[in-house]
């Protein structure tokens, strides 16, 4: 993990602070893999397990448990943190929505405390993330960030002075959900034109497609693939096509790049924050595309040119981050409990 860093909320003392010497798990709920992993006090992972996301909430919750199970053979773990891309309820049990994953109206916590037996959280994937960042990585001290995580959507985060905003139902802030096309590509949350239908993992392998398909556009290395299964062609495989020079996958993540502008430039007109970090698994791309949003967004931003704009930066934790915020917010439920 990043190095660790003595914050506001807590600075050092000569003796261990409550819980120095637990161990939780974390478990990151994604819509394409679950990523599970041990974690200690100060934020690192130990150990760690993955799984496929299967699509029923019954094989799900399985193969949570799996990974957790795995874990708590080897190690001594007091609780469950549960980062997941959905609605949460203000008591962090009930998974209202989540467009990626099987769950409706679920009592997840509840659900996987029983089949964990070990006491069981559940927050937004990004909030999570977003904590991690703020205690170990990129928004280290920052009383007020947007944390933007984009992988197989895009979640967000809204730090305000330190804490994180919910709204008054628990599910603020859904960025990835804004509409910048309207009636564009068809996104899984039911709506159409969604910022994380053309900024996201999904996106750019559906860019790269559509690019595939203009009669103008130059030869590609991902032809040969498309032609044989266009299924092969996933964001991170433009990604790595793009670092190998193809141009049609430079277009495509420069595409991606230019809506990372604009709907930042929508958040900020919101929000005005002086500090954007940019987390998820597509966040590991970064220096492909963060350079082209930066620049988008400093143009198009309500005032260009008359104002400050906010510092843009990547995640310090990479993908590991709302494994480590999960397991830290388990961490403050046993701790607190105790």
């Amino acid at each position: 993990m990043a190095a660790r860093t003595e914050q506001a909320e807590g600075g050092s003392s000569g003796s261990p602070s409550p819980g120095s010497d637990v161990l939780t798990v974390g478990v990151d709920v994604g819509g394409t893999n679950i990523r599970a992993g041990v974690v200690d006090a100060h934020g690192e992972i130990i150990d760690s397990a993955a799984a496929a996301t299967p699509q029923s909430a019954d094989a799900l919750e399985a193969a949570i448990g799996g990974c957790v199970a795995e874990l708590a053979a080897r190690h001594e773990v007091s609780a469950v943190g549960l980062a997941v891309a959905g609605f949460i309820d203000a008591d962090r049990g009930l998974v209202r929505f989540a467009p990626h994953l099987p769950w409706r109206d679920a009592p997840v916590a509840a659900r996987m405390a029983e089949r964990t037996a070990l006491p069981t959280v559940v927050e937004h994937d990004a909030n999570a993330a977003a904590l991690a960042e703020r205690r170990y990585g990129a928004a280290a001290g920052a009383s007020t960030v947007v944390f933007v995580a984009i992988g197989t959507g895009i979640g967000g985060a809204l730090l305000l002075d330190g804490a994180l905003y919910r709204g008054a139902y628990g599910v603020a802030p859904e960025f990835g959900h804004l509409r910048v096309v309207p009636d564009g590509r068809p996104c899984a949350c039911g709506k159409r034109g969604c910022w994380e239908r053309y900024c996201s993992g999904t996106a750019l392998a559906t860019t790269a497609l559509e690019l595939l398909g203009d009669p103008d556009q130059g030869p590609s290395v991902l032809h040969r693939e498309a032609a044989r299964d266009p299924g092969r062609i996933t964001g991170q495989r433009v990604a790595g096509a793009a670092r190998e020079g193809d141009p049609l996958a430079r277009r495509a993540v420069a595409e991606l790049g230019r809506w990372l502008g604009e709907g930042l430039s929508l958040i900020a007109d919101v929000f005005d924050p002086p500090l954007v970090v940019i987390g998820g698994g597509v966040a590991g791309s970064a220096p492909l595309f963060l350079d082209e949003a930066r620049e988008h967004y400093s143009t198009i931003l309500t005032g260009a040119g008359d104002r400050p704009l906010a510092r843009i930066r990547p995640a310090q934790l990479g993908p590991g981050a709302a494994v480590v915020g999960a397991a830290e917010l388990a961490r403050e439920h046993v701790t607190t409990r105790a």
